[in-house]
């Protein structure tokens, strides 16, 4: 549960979250606790927090090397002395990559933070980006405009790190329009497919240390580096780019959940209507709601004439800073314990979108790819959310939607008849490509091993991944249980007959009735299963090896890969 709050303490709280405590630390308490710690590198205490504050731990030791021979030494210090060492960047996740519930202050964890100096950025060559790990996606996509370049996707908060972004396949919302024609330099799928190669701390036998090792992407430990879940340590990659795009995204607020997820043949306004024109949707689906904001992206060189021209991103002030009404209906609900509104929240969020769209003209915004990809600021509202990737033909997307969609409002509507309101989010809907490692144009490149978009190779007709995100406040009665439903429909339904499901990493997932990332039969054969016994074995046998001391990890990564 989350503590009481009233709206100013919950912007207040939001806003404190954004950037991490750092205490100044005794020299006499730090030497005494890490002893012979490397002397260029400063340490200091640290407070964790992750996205939503549900994993927090008070008081851990934290460093920021100012560059890779200092996180070498850092790590090596860190091996010969039984510690753990977790790579810090923006904390923008929910699962427990990172830190552990309940770790303590004194546990023998080092977070070692990538955003203070592992920034570096420089152009390769015309279509080539070097970047270190603690880049931020805003100041990657900023550099890359200057240069002509940009992505087809990207995640919507600016303020995610790369190397932690890559760390768990993040993604954005694309898939080819009908007629359209990828460019050279661009992917469909995950960030983590563009990456040509990359530099990692690995344990080398023959000296007996861990040493920085590059690898190219035709390697069979790059393709496990690639998605690594924080079972490693990045600090520096090299990214194919493209030829920047100039985007127009079209806010739709007036198309029924009823017709957008329609099942399949119905016509009108489907999901997959939008996808054959634009290739680019994104669906929020306030709870208790019947009409989602759906947003549209598609490529336009030039400006239509109803299009406001965009020239920086976070184009949604309404989202992005939490309206009055809003905050005082989640500090009413979260303090008083007023579950029961949460259909008034859910047309308070959708009011809120809707007028908000009119009153800052962004319902029709066109710009430079960066300005309209990123739309997520930190002092948005704080909240849960469970996450998968349903695999399969595009085909057969509406079908997806419309058969989540009919469960999804059947079980929370039987839910609210007895009383319960297990959601006070949204539905949130996203489509993407899968991570074809041909799209990187280098030879012999492989898929990334643990991406939830890794392809088949069994189903080669499925190209393409729905991405499903069930979102409500942390603490809300019933959640786990109904999630935990959500999870085993899901399961059950996209069983491999013409779709899979397999779990977003940041995000919540392994549901019991009463937590996330618990259920032992879903970590223990599930997720491996939805890779194959054989590519789960690569990936855990890989990151065994090249880690064998288990520096890079935590407990829950230790359950995960055994």
């Amino acid at each position: 549960m989350i503590d009481k709050f009233t709206r100013r303490g919950f912007l207040r709280t939001a806003a404190l979250a954004a950037v991490p405590t750092l205490l100044p630390a005794d020299p006499a308490v730090a030497a005494q606790e890490l002893p012979d710690f490397p002397p260029a590198v400063t340490l200091y205490r640290s407070a964790y927090r992750n996205w939503v504050g549900e994993i927090t731990a008070e008081g851990l030791w934290a460093c920021a090397p100012t560059g890779p021979d200092q996180v070498v030494a850092v790590v090596n210090w860190a091996w010969r002395h039984g510690w753990r060492v977790r790579a810090r960047g923006a904390s923008h996740g929910w699962s427990p990559l990172t830190i552990t519930r309940g770790t303590p202050s004194d546990a023998p964890v080092l977070l070692v933070d990538t955003a203070a100096h592992l920034t570096g950025l420089s152009l390769e060559s015309p279509n080539t980006v070097r970047a270190g790990a603690g880049v931020t996606l805003e100041a990657l996509l900023t550099h890359l405009e200057e240069h002509g370049l940009g992505l087809t996707a990207a995640p919507a908060p600016g303020n995610l790190t790369l190397g932690g972004a890559l760390a768990v396949d993040a993604h954005g919302t694309a898939v080819p329009a009908r007629g359209e024609e990828r460019l050279p330099g661009h992917t469909y799928g995950s960030l983590s497919n563009l990456v040509l190669s990359l530099t990692a701390l690995v344990w080398d036998e023959g000296s007996g240390a861990y040493v920085l090792r590059t690898y190219s992407r035709d390697e069979a430990d790059c393709a496990v580096l690639l998605t690594h879940l924080g079972r490693s340590f990045v600090t520096e990659v090299v990214l194919r780019v493209g030829a920047n795009t100039n985007l127009r995204c079209v806010s739709r607020t007036d198309v029924p959940a009823g017709e957008l997820f329609a099942a399949p043949g119905s016509g009108g306004r489907t999901l997959a209507s939008y996808l054959d024109r634009a290739g680019r949707v994104e669906a929020i689906w306030f709870a208790f709601t019947e009409h989602p904001w759906l947003k549209v992206w598609s490529v336009s060189p030039t400006r239509p004439l109803t299009s406001r021209r965009v020239t920086t991103p976070y184009n949604y002030p309404f989202s992005d800073s939490v309206p009055p009404v809003v905050a005082d209906l989640v500090g009413h609900i979260v303090s008083d314990g007023a579950w029961y509104l949460a259909p008034v929240l859910g047309n308070a969020q959708y009011d809120a979108a809707a007028l908000g769209l009119v009153a800052t003209l962004s319902a029709d915004i066109w710009g430079p790819s960066k300005n309209t990809l990123l739309y997520l600021r930190p002092t948005t509202l704080r909240i849960a959310t469970n996450g998968y990737a349903v695999l399969t033909g595009r085909d057969q997307v509406q079908r997806v939607v419309a058969e989540f969609a009919a469960f999804y409002r059947e079980r929370l509507t039987a839910c609210a008849d007895r009383g319960r309101f297990p959601v006070n989010g949204s539905v949130e809907i996203r489509v993407t490509g899968l991570d074809e490692p041909g799209d990187v144009g280098a030879a012999g490149a492989r898929a990334p091993l643990l991406s939830a978009l890794r392809p088949r190779e069994d189903r080669p007709e499925w190209d393409t991944a729905v991405w499903l995100n069930i979102l409500t406040l942390p603490g809300t009665p019933y959640a786990e249980e109904f999630l935990s439903q959500i999870e085993r429909f899901l399961l059950r339904t996209f069983d491999g007959e013409y779709a899979t499901t397999r779990v977003e990493w940041s995000k919540g997932w392994a549901y019991t009735r009463d937590a996330a990332w618990s259920d032992g039969e879903v970590l223990g054969h599930v997720v491996p299963g939805g890779f194959g016994d054989d590519v789960w074995g690569q990936a855990a046998g890989a990151l065994a090896r090249l880690d064998p001391h288990r520096v890079f990890g935590n407990a829950f990564l230790d359950r995960l890969f055994g």
